[in-house]
């Protein structure tokens, strides 16, 4: 249950209706609502969300947005995730293994976005040359630079959505042994 109170649309001031109706398409999630509290911040944070992560293909954004969620234990983001992923192609097999850090049957361009997500959520004063050298076998610059925001980004959210008890709006996913 959220620890914040929601912002409805009947409680919403002008602007926060206005976003709603027509950024979200008249169905806010409930961290939308719980960003409503500040309407400014709502407004600005939605499209820079939509535009992060997206010189990448979409199912090594899921995948990274999965991994670091699962490292942070953020609920809400990972189902929210799985949910998308399972669009993309993700299969639950490939969950559990997300889940459990093992890499070793991604191809060699998701293992390097994985590993870098994880060192980047862990231990970020730790990225060295290497690291991005790594990532360079794979990825041009714009798409290295897109990758660290999107780490960044997933951390961010991950640090809003759970700990003011963002509801979850469907089913829970569960994730194989």
């Amino acid at each position: 249950m959220a620890r914040v109170s929601y912002v409805e649309v009947e409680t919403g001031s002008p602007e926060v209706r206005e976003i709603y109706e027509k950024t979200l398409r008249g169905k806010p999630g409930s961290v939308h609502k719980l960003f409503a509290h500040r309407p400014d911040v709502l407004k600005t944070f939605l499209p820079f969300y939509a535009s992060v992560g997206r010189s990448l293909e979409r199912r090594l954004y899921e995948m990274v947005y999965i991994r670091v969620s699962m490292i942070n234990g953020c609920r809400y983001c990972l189902q929210h995730h799985l949910s998308a992923s399972k669009r993309v192609g993700v299969t639950p097999e490939e969950w559990a293994r997300l889940n459990a850090g093992d890499y070793t049957g991604f191809p060699a361009k998701e293992q390097a976005a994985l590993k870098f997500a994880e060192k980047l959520t862990r231990e970020s004063r730790n990225i060295n040359d290497a690291d991005i050298a790594a990532l360079k076998e794979h990825f041009t610059e714009e798409q290295i630079v897109d990758l660290d925001l999107l780490v960044g980004l997933i951390n961010l959210t991950n640090r809003l959505t759970d700990p003011l008890g963002a509801d979850l709006e469907f089913p829970e996913e569960q994730i194989p042994a």
